[in-house]
């Protein structure tokens, strides 16, 4: 009980954090947004024409693409926060207080799934301003946010342990950013069939790929099959590695 109790005071902590600084979501934003509207209005016309369709078409192609990489760019944000707690001696401090040891990090985690989802519905705004039209059910939006929840506490977690792997912020910054790059090597901006053989087979085979096909499904009202068993399996595994990973360090 005192693990709940103490998590959700961390987790308020958090939330404190982000309306001080609201500056945070707008970087957690910016980029995806960017990204959005340079894919849509300067490649949209080719791309579109290239899986069938127009730049209407490449809206809705490009769409949950572009929610993963606002997941993968807020992950870098969480890194720096974890790391400014370990290295300005905040945590320390907590350690010394009677509180569970493990509410410092789901703090964190319960705090990045709210950052995430505010950053995700301003880029889903974005993007029925700019012609996406979802035609999922009431169902299909649910599954949608179960997906997104449970990627973003993957990710979140991994953010975390490469956090605490570090010595100093700036270090920290960098680790995830390779996340970045994963929606580019996978099926968020153009199908995997398109690629040379070799990319092709790696952008079929890791774990960003059958996320983003999960939501291409579900927001396009269609059945996720098997994409969604494995994503909630990617999530899991990256989950659970990154939870033992971080609580290690941080017992350490």
């Amino acid at each position: 009980m005192r693990a709940i109790t103490d998590s959700a005071t961390m987790l308020r902590r958090q939330i404190i954090h982000i309306w001080r600084y609201p500056t945070l979501i707008l970087t957690y934003t910016a980029v995806p947004v960017v990204f959005l509207l340079l894919f849509v209005y300067v490649f949209g016309g080719a791309m579109g024409a290239g899986i069938g369709g127009d730049r209407a078409t490449y809206v809705g192609y490009v769409a949950p693409g572009i929610m993963i990489t606002t997941i993968a760019g807020a992950a870098q944000g969480t890194a720096i926060s974890v790391a400014m707690d370990m290295t300005e001696g905040i945590v320390a401090r907590f350690k010394t207080m009677a509180i569970a040891r493990v509410s410092v990090l789901t703090g964190h985690v319960l705090g990045a799934l709210v950052q995430n989802f505010i950053a995700i519905a301003v880029v889903t705004l974005v993007a029925v301003l700019v012609g996406f039209r979802p035609s999922a059910s009431v169902p299909g939006w649910l599954g949608v946010a179960g997906v997104l929840a449970m990627f973003v506490f993957a990710l979140t977690w991994l953010s975390v342990a490469l956090a605490m792997v570090t010595k100093n912020v700036a270090t920290a910054s960098n680790l995830p950013m390779p996340l970045m790059v994963l929606p580019f090597l996978g099926s968020g901006f153009v199908p995997t069939e398109s690629m040379p053989a070799p990319l092709s087979w790696f952008a079929e085979h890791q774990p960003f790929t059958p996320v983003i096909e999960t939501l291409r499904a579900l927001l396009a009202g269609r059945p996720a099959g098997a994409s969604l068993a494995e994503a909630a399996a990617w999530s899991a595994v990256i989950a659970l590695g990154g939870y033992l990973w971080a609580r290690r360090l941080y017992n350490r």
